[in-house]
């Protein structure tokens, strides 16, 4: 697995900003989507191109575009859903799937209740979007269903990673084609399995329902 973490000064100053408890939902959402675009800038660093001639106003040159298939672009719901539009902005022609996952506040365990993905993912490069990596199961979960379904390439996009988090993904992952971008990669979790000092929960954040 192979891990960045963003370090950038505006990806610093935004997450500074989300964290505040005193910043309301409509501000969260529209930082959460910039922050995106940015973290989703490093993701696809590696996203696949062809080539193609064009004629400039010049001359003809080459350049490349978005290779086929195109990119698929999965936000985990309910807070992925706030991550989406930041992504497909920087690439518009993605595809776009979902997972349903829940969380057990008990046992911390994922469990699924929908999805919408091709049937077949053979030679996708698949993009999960989570906001929060904290114990790791619901994202770890994602990429399983991903791979599952025949997907060999795979990049997780998470504004905040705890340690035990990714430590649990990495183990998960192993010998997979797998990469993890993260805003930052904070101290660690609580009793609670909440990322500290984090930001709380961020689907409650993003849709105002704290």
């Amino acid at each position: 697995m192979r891990l960045h973490v963003a370090d950038h000064p505006l990806i610093t100053h935004k997450l500074t900003v989300l964290r505040d408890q005193r910043t309301p939902s409509p501000v969260f959402r529209q930082l959460t989507e910039e922050l995106v675009t940015l973290l989703a800038y490093e993701a696809t660093r590696n996203v696949r191109v062809a080539p193609i001639e064009i004629q400039t106003p010049v001359t003809t040159t080459t350049g490349v575009r978005i290779d086929d298939p195109r990119p698929l672009v999965v936000p985990i719901l309910r807070a992925g859903l706030g991550m989406l539009e930041g992504m497909v902005k920087l690439i518009p022609t993605a595809e776009v799937g979902f997972l349903g996952m829940v969380r057990d506040h008990e046992t911390l365990a994922p469990s699924t209740y929908a999805e919408r993905l091709p049937d077949d993912l053979s030679d996708r490069q698949c993009f999960v979007l989570d906001p929060m990596l904290a114990t790791g199961g619901s994202l770890g979960a994602a990429i399983d269903f991903l791979f599952a379904r025949g997907a060999q390439d795979v990049t997780a996009i998470c504004i905040l990673g705890a340690p035990e988090g990714v430590a649990a993904i990495e183990k998960q992952v192993d010998g997979r084609d797998v990469t993890l971008v993260l805003g930052a990669l904070d101290e660690r979790l609580n009793e609670k399995g909440y990322i500290v000092p984090g930001l709380g929960d961020a689907g409650d954040r993003l849709y105002g329902t704290v």
